[in-house]
C-alpha cells in the first residue's frame, strides 16, 4: 500500500494518523520466499515539525512461517515491528535518509517496503521448532522428534577413514 505525504508535507505543525493495509503475502529474500501467516493493521502516525522534519511512527506484529534449521517443521515466528523514521524536511539540506531510501518514492510512502526493510533487520540467525529439537536423520531423512530411525548412529570419524581401509583389506574371516 502506498499513502500520499504531499498533504502533510506541505502543512506546517499538521499531524496526520492512518491505518494501512499490508499487502505483504510472502517476505522474498536470497534465504528464500516465507509465507506471511497473519498481519495486524499498521497504524501510523505522521507529525510535520515546523517544515523541518517529517515523523513516521508505525507499530504493528507480522507472522512469518520459517522452518526450523534443524528439523524443517515450519515454526510461526512472531515480528514485532516499532518504526520511528525522521525525514528531513529543509531545502537548503539533503536529505540522505530519503533519498536512499527505498520506501519513499517523492511524497508516497511504500508501507510494503517500509516493513520489508524493519523485517530485514530483525530476522534471526537462527530458528529452532523448540530448544531440544533433535534435527533430522542425516541417512534416511526421518524426523528425529517425532520417530527413532533404524540407521547406525556412531559414525566413524573422516580423518581416519584411510586407516579403516587398510584395516578392511587385511581383516581375516
Amino acid at each position: 500500500m502506498k499513502i500520499d505525504l504531499s498533504d502533510i508535507i506541505s502543512s506546517e505543525d499538521k499531524e496526520m494518523s492512518k491505518q494501512a493495509v499490508i499487502e505483504l503475502k510472502a517476505f522474498h529474500s536470497r534465504l528464500g520466499q516465507f509465507p506471511i501467516v497473519k498481519h495486524a493493521p499498521f497504524e501510523l502516525t505522521f507529525t510535520n515539525e515546523n517544515n523541518k522534519r517529517l515523523l513516521i511512527r508505525g507499530e504493528t506484529e507480522v507472522t512469518i512461517a520459517i522452518p526450523c534449521d534443524r528439523c524443517l517443521t515450519e515454526v510461526d515466528r512472531v515480528f514485532p515491528i516499532r518504526i520511528e523514521k525522521q525525514l528531513n524536511l529543509c531545502d537548503d539540506e539533503t536529505d540522505w535518509d530519503m533519498v536512499e531510501s527505498n520506501y519513499m518514492t517523492g511524497t508516497k510512502l511504500d508501507v510494503d517496503q517500509l516493513i520489508f526493510g524493519e523485517i530485514l533487520v530483525s530476522w534471526p540467525m537462527k530458528v529452532l521448532c523448540r530448544e531440544d529439537c533433535q534435527g533430522i536423520c542425516k541417512r534416511c531423512g526421518a524426523n528425529l522428534n517425532l520417530t527413532e530411525c533404524q540407521c547406525q548412529k556412531t559414525e566413524p570419524d573422516p580423518r581416519m577413514a584411510a586407516i579403516q581401509d587398510i584395516f578392511n583389506q587385511f581383516k581375516e574371516v
